[in-house]
């Protein structure tokens, strides 16, 4: 019991002496009092607010429309599984060849689950639609 005394007196000492070593602007373990340390300008601690509570601004509703035509309904059922349509709309004109390369790269690399006829309703209404030669 004395050594185990001894031993936390000794602790107690030796952080005593630690927390006694100079630190510009240490207030107490882990709060540093507002004003410069060095060159830096240090914040002053913020207390809490009233509640647990925050507001934040209203998210954007907006969602792209895509053009009415044949394989809408297809299109949007589909990709809208996985991703917004806005990222069909807001691509540049794409080529037709590049659309069914994109479309594919979604079934075989995302694995977005969509039978090969699926497939061509969806590659025939983006190249309708969203090509240089189409798009509106």
């Amino acid at each position: 019991m004395k050594r185990f005394l001894f031993t936390a007196t000794l602790l107690a000492a030796a952080t005593a002496s630690a927390l006694a070593f100079d630190r510009p602007g240490l207030k107490a373990s882990g709060e540093y009092a507002s004003g410069t340390l060095g060159t830096t300008t240090q914040p002053a601690r913020a207390e809490p607010g009233s509640g647990s509570v925050y507001e934040v601004g209203k998210w954007p509703t907006y969602t792209a429309e895509l053009a009415p035509g044949a394989g809408h309904d297809t299109v949007l059922g589909h990709c809208s599984m996985c991703h917004s349509v806005t990222y069909i709309t807001m691509q540049p004109p794409l080529p037709a060849a590049t659309w069914e390369m994109e479309v594919n790269k979604m079934i075989k690399t995302f694995g977005a689950p969509i039978d090969e006829a699926t497939a061509k309703d969806i590659i025939a209404y983006l190249q309708a639609h969203y090509t240089p030669e189409t798009r509106k």
